[in-house]
Order: C-alpha cells, then sequence, then structure tokens
C-alpha cells in the first residue's frame, strides 16, 4: 500500500507564542480594541467625576451647607445629585444601565424609519395648526380661555415628549414584540401613510387667523412634488412585494444594489417632505414652529438613550452657576471678610460645578468619538475579511463586547480581549444569536494563518467549546441549520487534532450528518406498508431548498429596526482618469466591506460529515475504533459512492461532490494500518454494492481522473486480502478498466494522469499477488500483449517497480499459459533486471531480485546466457550474498528480501550446479548461518501495514534454508 496511516498522527498543537518571531503579527483587531479602550477610559472618568462630585454634594454641600446655600442652588445640586444617583444605582443592573445611560449607542443613526417618525410627528403639528386656524385660536384668544389654553398646553407638551419616547421605542427595537408579518406591514405602510398625510393640508388657504376653503390655486407646484413623491414612495413599496415578476423589475431596474437605492429613494423622499412641510404656509408664526420643531424632533430621535440628555443638563446647570457666581442669594451684599458659616461656600461650590461640567463635557466627548466607531469597525471587517451583513454586525457584536470588557475591573489592568476570545464566550453562551456570530468568527479566524495556529491550541485546551460545537452538529431545527454547517466547518478544521471519545457520542452526532437530505427510502411491498413509506418521503428535504435557507438564515433583523449602516458596494465604473470617480472610489472603500461569498456545493453537510471522518482517522486509531463501531455508518458512507443513485434530492453536481467525499473518506479507512485496518477493509469489502458502484465510476465517462485514481487506491487497498482479491475477480469490468488505465495512459501526459496510471498499476500488483486466477484473466485480457507490454514499461522510471511485481507474479502464477514470445519478451528484458538488481536498495531490490528469480525459472537458460555475456556472473552472485549479509533483520519495507534471495540461489543452483561453486566461493555458507540464527516470523509476509503482516507466503523460510543449505552441501 503506498501510504498506509500511522498508529499515532495526531496534531501536536504549539504553546501560546511558540513558534512565532520577536514581534508577533498585529492582530486585526487591534486598532478596534485601541479605540473602544478610549472611549472607554473616557466614560470611566468620567464616571469617576460623577462620582466624586455626589460625594462632594452630599457631604460638603448639602452636609455642610443646608442652610447657607441660596435656593437656587440647593435646586441645582439637588438636581444634579438625583440624576448621578440614577445613574449610579442604574449600574448595578446592567440591562438598566445600557438602557438609560450607556454611552455606547447614545447617539444612533436615524435611518428612514427614523424620517418617516419625523414627518407623521410634523404633520401632526401642520394639522394642530390647521385646527387652530379654522377655530380662529389666535394668542387673544387663548389667553382669555383658561380651558383652550389648558388643551393646547397639553398638546404641545405631548407633541415635546411624543418624539423622545418614539426615538427610545426605536432604538429599544420594541417593535420586535410584534410578529414579522405585522413588522413588514408596517414598514411597507408607514412611509407611504407618512406621504398620504401631506395631501389633506394642501388645498388650504388663509385669510388672516382663519381658513377660508380649498383652493387650486397658487398650489398647483405643491401638487405636483406631492404627486412625485407619492409615486416614487409608492414604487418603493411596490417594488418590495414578494411576487417573481415585481422581484424581477426590481433587480433589472436597480441591479445588484437594490437596498441601497431603495434607501437612498426613500431618505431622500422623506427629507424632501419635512422640507416641504417647513414652507407649507406663509404664515412666519406657523415657520417659527415648524423648523425649530423638526430640527427638535431630528436631535431627539437620534438619542439612543439618556446619557446624551443627562449630559447637556449637567453642562447646562453646572454652566449656569459658574457664569453666574451668584452663590449668596440674597446675602450678596455680605462683607466676604466675615462670611459666617459661609466660609470656602464659593470654592466649593465651583469645585461641585467644575466636576459636573468635566463629567458633561467627557460623556459628550465620549459619545462622539462613538458616533465614529464605524470607521474601525469598517476597518476590521475589511481585515479579518468579516464579509456581508453578518461581518458588519460580528464586528458590532465584538465592539460592544470588548467595551463592555473594558468598562469591567481595574481601568489599568490587563484584560486579553480578541476576536478569539470574543468567538468562543458567544460559543459557550445561550443566545442563539450569539452562538451564530460566534461560530462565524471562529470559521472566519481558522481561514487566516495568522490566526489559525493560535485558535486551534485554544480551542483544542477547551473541553466546553469542543463539546459545545459537537453538540450544535446535533442541532436539527431548521432554524439552526445555518450553525449547524459552520459548526460542521470548524469541526473539520479541528479533526485533525480531536479524539472523540473525549467527548461521548461524537461519532453518532457526525453519523447524522450523513443522513441530511439523504432520507428517502423506497419501500419493498413486500415488506413495507404505504403508510410507512409516505412518512419517510415527508422527511425529505430538497437540498436546493437546503441551500437557498443557508444562505437566507440570517438572524431576524427587521427593516424598521436595522440601524443606517449598510455599507455602500463600490460602483463598477470603467477606468478613466477621472478626480472625482477617484475620489469617490477611495472614500467609498473607508466604509466598504467584503462581499460574501456564497456556499458551494462542497458545503453540503454530509460532505462535511465525511471530510470530519476522513480527518479523525489520520489523528488516532481510537477513533478508527469508534467508526468501526459505529452503527451503520460504514454502508452509509458506501451509499454515497453510488453513481447512478435517484432516490436522493441532491442535484447531480451535488452527489458529485459526495461521491467525491465518499470516495476519499472510503481511502482513508482502507490506508489504516493495524489490526483495526484489517477489520475496517473487511467490514468495507462485504458491502455487497460497493464493488459494483466502484466499477460504475470506473467505467463512466463523466467521471474524472481525480475520482477514478482514488477508486483504484481503495481496490489497491482492499486488494492485500484475499477474500477481497476474490471478489474483485468477479467483476470483469474491473481489472479490464484497471489494465486500460495503466497500459493506455491518456496523451496529456498531466501530473494527476500519471498518478492514476500508477495506482492502477499498484492495484493490479496487490490483485496478482497470490493469485493464479487472476493472473491469468489480466494475462487473457484482449487487446493487450501483456507481457511485452510490461516489459516496455519496466524501463519507465516512474512505474518500473510496479512493472517488476506484475512481471514477478505473472512467472509464479501463470508460467503454464506463458507463450513463445512472452518469454522472448522476459528474455529481452533480463539486462535491465539484472542491472537494476545491482544498482537498486531495498523495496526496489526485493522486486527486482524476486523478479529475476522467477525469469530463472521460466527461461533458466536465457539467464545464464545474458550472466555469462555480460560478464556479470561473479558480481551478480557476490551482489546476493552481501544482501543477504547486510540485512541481519527484516524491515517492514521489504521483509522478504532474504527470502527472495534465497530463492534466487536455489533456483539458480538447481539449474546449474556450477553455481554452487560460486555460492561457496562467496561464502554463502556463512551467510546462510548467520540467516538461521536471526530468521524471523515476519519475514514470512509479503507486506506489512503497520504491525500486521499481510498475504502469508506458502512455504517458511526454514525450509527454503534446508533447500539451500542442501544444495550447497551444508550439513
Amino acid at each position: 500500500m503506498a501510504q498506509s496511516r500511522t498508529t499515532e498522527h495526531c496534531v501536536q498543537m504549539p504553546a501560546h507564542g511558540a513558534g512565532q518571531g520577536k514581534t508577533a503579527a498585529p492582530t486585526p483587531e487591534k486598532q478596534l480594541n485601541c479605540f473602544v479602550r478610549c472611549i472607554a477610559l473616557i466614560e470611566r472618568l468620567g464616571n469617576a467625576l460623577g462620582t466624586l462630585a455626589f460625594t462632594w454634594a452630599t457631604v460638603v454641600l448639602l452636609g455642610g451647607y443646608p442652610t447657607a446655600l441660596s435656593s437656587k442652588d440647593f435646586r441645582y445640586a439637588t438636581a444634579i445629585v438625583s440624576l448621578e444617583a440614577a445613574r449610579m444605582f442604574s449600574r448595578n443592573n446592567r440591562l438598566d444601565y445600557q438602557l438609560l445611560f450607556r454611552t455606547r449607542g447614545a447617539v444612533r443613526p436615524l435611518g428612514w424609519n427614523g424620517l418617516t417618525v419625523i414627518v407623521c410627528l410634523s404633520n401632526a403639528v401642520l394639522y394642530l395648526f390647521m385646527i387652530r386656524k379654522t377655530y380662529g385660536y389666535g394668542y387673544q384668544t387663548l389667553r382669555h380661555s383658561t380651558r383652550d389654553l389648558e388643551i393646547f398646553k397639553a398638546w404641545a407638551l405631548s407633541m415635546i415628549i411624543v418624539p423622545a419616547a418614539l426615538g427610545q421605542i426605536l432604538s429599544l427595537g420594541a417593535l420586535k414584540l410584534l410578529s414579522k408579518r405585522l413588522r413588514r406591514a408596517i414598514s411597507l405602510c408607514v412611509p407611504l401613510v407618512a406621504i398620504m398625510l401631506l395631501a389633506p393640508a394642501i388645498p388650504y388657504y388663509y385669510e388672516g387667523v382663519t381658513v377660508v376653503g380649498y383652493t387650486l390655486r397658487n398650489t398647483m407646484a405643491k401638487w405636483i412634488v406631492f404627486l412625485l413623491l407619492f409615486l416614487a414612495v409608492l414604487v418603493l413599496t411596490i417594488s418590495r412585494l414578494r411576487y417573481p415578476r415585481i422581484t424581477k423589475l426590481t433587480e433589472h431596474a436597480l441591479g445588484s444594489k437594490q437596498v441601497f437605492w431603495r434607501r437612498l429613494i426613500l431618505n431622500s423622499c422623506m427629507f424632501s417632505v419635512l422640507v416641504m412641510l417647513a414652507f407649507m404656509h406663509d404664515d412666519p408664526v406657523y415657520r417659527s414652529v415648524m423648523i425649530p420643531y423638526e430640527v427638535y424632533t431630528l436631535v431627539v430621535v437620534t438619542f439612543g438613550n439618556l446619557q446624551v440628555p443627562a449630559a447637556i443638563i449637567r453642562i447646562v446647570l453646572a454652566s449656569l452657576r459658574l457664569g453666574s457666581h451668584s452663590y449668596y442669594g440674597d446675602d450678596g451684599h455680605l462683607d466676604k471678610r466675615n462670611p459666617g458659616d459661609k466660609t470656602n461656600l464659593v470654592p466649593s461650590l465651583n469645585i461641585f460645578y467644575g466636576m459636573v461640567l468635566g463629567q458633561g463635557a467627557l460623556y459628550i466627548a465620549a459619545c462622539m468619538l462613538d458616533i465614529f466607531s464605524f470607521i474601525p469597525q469598517r476597518s476590521l471587517a475589511r481585515q479579518g475579511g468579516y464579509a456581508g451583513k453578518w461581518g458588519v454586525e460580528c464586528v458590532k457584536l465584538y465592539y460592544a463586547y470588548a467595551f463592555e470588557k473594558y468598562m469591567e475591573g481595574g481601568v489599568v489592568a490587563p484584560k486579553k480581549i480578541s476576536l478569539i476570545t470574543f468567538a468562543m464566550d458567544s460559543l459557550n453562551s445561550d443566545s442563539s444569536k450569539n452562538q451564530f456570530y460566534g461560530i462565524r468568527i471562529l470559521h472566519s479566524l481558522l481561514q487566516r494563518d495568522l490566526t489559525r495556529t493560535h485558535l486551534l491550541s485554544k480551542l483544542t485546551t477547551s473541553t466546553n467549546t469542543i463539546a459545545r460545537l459537537i453538540n450544535m452538529l446535533d442541532w436539527t431545527s431548521p432554524r439552526d441549520i445555518t450553525i449547524r454547517l459552520f459548526a460542521a466547518k470548524v469541526i473539520t478544521e479541528l479533526a485533525n487534532s480531536l479524539r472523540v471519545v473525549t467527548v461521548p457520542g461524537t461519532m453518532q452526532v457526525v453519523s447524522a450528518l450523513l443522513d441530511y437530505g439523504n432520507q428517502q427510502k423506497r419501500g419493498n411491498p413486500l415488506l413495507d406498508t404505504d403508510d410507512k413509506q409516505e412518512e419517510i418521503h415527508d422527511l425529505i428535504l430538497n437540498a436546493n431548498v437546503i441551500h437557498g435557507e443557508i444562505q437566507d438564515a440570517v438572524l431576524d433583523t427587521s427593516s424598521l429596526l436595522e440601524p443606517q449602516d449598510r455599507s455602500l458596494q463600490q460602483v463598477h465604473i470603467d477606468e478613466q482618469n477621472n478626480l472625482i470617480l477617484i475620489w469617490w472610489q477611495r472614500i467609498s472603500k473607508f466604509w466598504s466591506v467584503p462581499k460574501e461569498e456564497p456556499l458551494t456545493d462542497q458545503d453540503l453537510l454530509p460532505a462535511l460529515g465525511m471530510s470530519i471522518l476522513d480527518s479523525l482517522t489520520s489523528c488516532d486509531q481510537d477513533n478508527c475504533e469508534e467508526i468501526n463501531k459505529a452503527t451503520g455508518l460504514i454502508s452509509k458512507i458506501i451509499g454515497f459512492t453510488n453513481y447512478s443513485r435517484s432516490d436522493t434530492m441532491y442535484t447531480c453536481a451535488q452527489w458529485r461532490v459526495l461521491v467525491m467525499s465518499s470516495l476519499k473518506l472510503l481511502h482513508s479507512l482502507t490506508s489504516i494500518s493495524g489490526e483495526i485496518g484489517i477489520t475496517l477493509r473487511h467490514k468495507i469489502s462485504k458491502h455487497p454494492f460497493l464493488l459494483r458502484n466502484l466499477a460504475y465510476i470506473l467505467v463512466d465517462n463523466m467521471s474524472n481522473t481525480e475520482s477514478r485514481k482514488l477508486v483504484a487506491g481503495i481496490l489497491r487497498n482492499l486488494a492485500v486480502h484475499e477474500n477481497a482479491r476474490q471478489a474483485i475477480r468477479r467483476i470483469q469490468v474491473i481489472i479490464s478498466r484497471l489494465m486500460h488505465a495503466f497500459l493506455t495512459p491518456e496523451p496529456s501526459n498531466a501530473d494527476d494522469d500519471r498518478l492514476l496510471r500508477k495506482i492502477s498499476g499498484q492495484a493490479l500488483t496487490m490483485l496478482a499477488m497470490d493469485s493464479v486466477n487472476n493472473c491469468l484473466t489480466m494475462l487473457r485480457e484482449t487487446g493487450y500483449v501483456f507481457i511485452k507490454e510490461l516489459t516496455s514499461i519496466i524501463r519507465v522510471d516512474r512505474y518500473r517497480c510496479v512493472a517488476a511485481s506484475l512481471l514477478r507474479s505473472m512467472c509464479l502464477h501463470a508460467q503454464q499459459e506463458l507463450e513463445e514470445s512472452d518469454q522472448r519478451e522476459l528474455s529481452y528484458a533480463l539486462r535491465e533486471v539484472l542491472e537494476r538488481t545491482l544498482i537498486a536498495d531495498g523495496a526496489e531490490l526485493e522486486i527486482f531480485i524476486g523478479l529475476s528469480s522467477q525469469i530463472c525459472k521460466v527461461i533458466p537458460e536465457d539467464l545464464a546466457k545474458e550472466l555469462e555475456d555480460s560478464h556479470i556472473k561473479q558480481r551478480f552472485v557476490m551482489r546476493l550474498v552481501d544482501v543477504l549479509n547486510s540485512y541481519t533483520e527484516p524491515s517492514p519495507h521489504c521483509p522478504g528480501i532474504r527470502r527472495v534471495i534465497l530463492e534466487q540461489a536455489i533456483n539458480m543452483m538447481e539449474h546449474d550446479s556450477r553455481y554452487t561453486n560460486c555460492f561457496i566461493d562467496r561464502h554463502m555458507a556463512e551467510a546462510l548461518s548467520m540467516v538461521e540464527e536471526t530468521v524471523s516470523e515476519a519475514e514470512n509476509y509479503s507486506l506489512f501495514l503497520g504491525d500486521v503482516g499481510l498475504m502469508e507466503a506458502r512455504e517458511p523460510l526454514s525450509s527454503l534454508m534446508a533447500r539451500a543449505k542442501q544444495l550447497l552441501a551444508v550439513r
């Protein structure tokens, strides 16, 4: 066998930092970590000032000057202390603090949904204005009507409070509590409703302070603008409907950047409506109210929580008092030299208000920095290769994770924060969203050489993480299909160093991957009922649908709730020396993210499952034991080798991928050494459909070189056992196709074709060993002069050993069938055989001595003549004796070398007694004595796989020694 699996071949993971240079390469998240650390430090400084100010106010001011404080300072201090107390107490609850005073997310992107809310609120103000005009509510009227004044104040106050409330609702994602359909209906209808609310107010006209009625005069421009905006939003709304024709038209009109163009157009329409609302009427009072209100709502809706408003309140209150400096109130004329109980009041208040002012300024600075966090986030997404929407979301979650970590513990304490720790923590969390992004980051990190080694060392030492990954493979819910897929891809990378005995149930879970999308069965009408057959049919998942679900299985984020952070993809333009376009390309590169690569047919769960099994076999033979014990696993693997299978929902291309995966796995399983290798090969070879499937692949013209190469390798590995050799012989087409591949190579002469030819020859070699019937079958194969072909190939370095071994088997097992022409070809090849015997060593030497020995039995006269004519008889005999002396113990690479030397010597001496004297002169007797003293049971086998010998010789080595001694007259 060309390459056998060793007993232990686990990947040894280097220790942390091992193998690295003096300076480790910077991780891609380093820039973002520095940015987050800066924001966290600023906020913590603000928190420290706030805590100090709170203590100062309660101890020094309210405790030391309770009666000396002016009423204004008392109120200001109480308000500030209450605000700070709320912040401090909310720190005890992480969720409350994030809801109220979190710097991260304190200012959120407005987005089209925020603009839509502002348009609706501005429409409400417009209708309030129209109601006031309709009923003649002027300022004089409101002044004399207490009830109307109270109503108006209530409406005005509600219009101030409602924007803040709606802004918080949007920022908190409260709409997620609604069903998906309702959220989608709202996202479709609200923009259209916001535009339509504008229509009733367009035709009104005023005289004085009252509305006179409707008119079409002087409103034509407004109607045109309204209709254009309405049609634009209507078209956008229709384009979002999920109908095939509409989808095709949208793709044709907007191309691949549909989301970008939709949002750009919708934002433009909403902004145009706001401008139109601001100038709807010529009344200066209306404009003086509407424009500030729109600005106010624009600002308020962008607040993600109370951090910015609270910071503004702190700055305003502190600035008012620091600016006025009227700390003595009514006693401002008090003699400063004899202040009485107001000693140090002024510096105490200055210190207090200064700390409050500094706290507010630090919070504002932190919030402003947070606004620009998208720059290092997008940089990380580009450098780390986190593509598409999931990449942006992953980086956002990591940003939040790093921020929370830096806010915990000591300020200067070292914190090991990295994407690796984030991914592992996310994977071990209970949130399916975090698990999804954690597994995606792990997979991405494993694709990068800079992080792969360190991550593998971390994962292989984390039993909990490995157990969680294995457990994810068993998540069969449709909504978990993406997590299951990427868990399989990550485990594929880890499997080379994974011992399944450390995680019970691993093999059963991996085996279940091979069932995915492949449960369709044909019932036997004599054994199965129709009900059972239908039940099995209902479990089938169409592979195309599965792939579509995987592509779309991104965790739900409603369009109403998504922040305006979609990446602007770089526009494909013709190359030209246009400075504007070049500038735009450079600018857009800063916020663009890589495009996510689509899933391929290689990402099928059964293919990944077989890849995991393939890697497990190379790590530890205990894994091979577990594979052998897994119920039905071998049958599942062999089931994927059926090229012509029709009882599956996979496409032709996908099924070919699965066939290749199964062939690779079977090749690995049949290459395993030791006792477990024998057991697995026996289990595989006795499968009733395996050889038929392999034969079909060899015959199929559509099969590629790689698949035929794997089939030939599997047949070669199985053929080391006698039962398998007999079973393969019964399928004549297998030997025919192997002979065709070996004797009729492809004209391309590519590396794959040469490798296919060599492996096919190796398979024929294994089939010919100790098998008379197989040798006769090959010799009788029509279309070839087999011996002539082999004697020609023996001169090619790449295939020399294979051809020589086949010739030896033909001479040994089919000597009676060799014709005169075959004997002539052997005679022609004798010189090449003898020359290789004189210069070869190791396994090659064993093969060529074995061949010359068998040729000596077939055409002994020709061998003797060649030795005499070439004047190498003495050299040849001396070579045999020297090799016999040099191999004092058997080698697993050439266990039969002393056997073939003895056979060669016996054949030569039996043919011509003159050779006996030659061997005696070269001290053959002493060499035989040494062999007799060091004889080993291993020399009775033709080859070894690990520590297990295969193809035991019929005649023991001791019997050969006795014959040789007898011929040498040694007693």
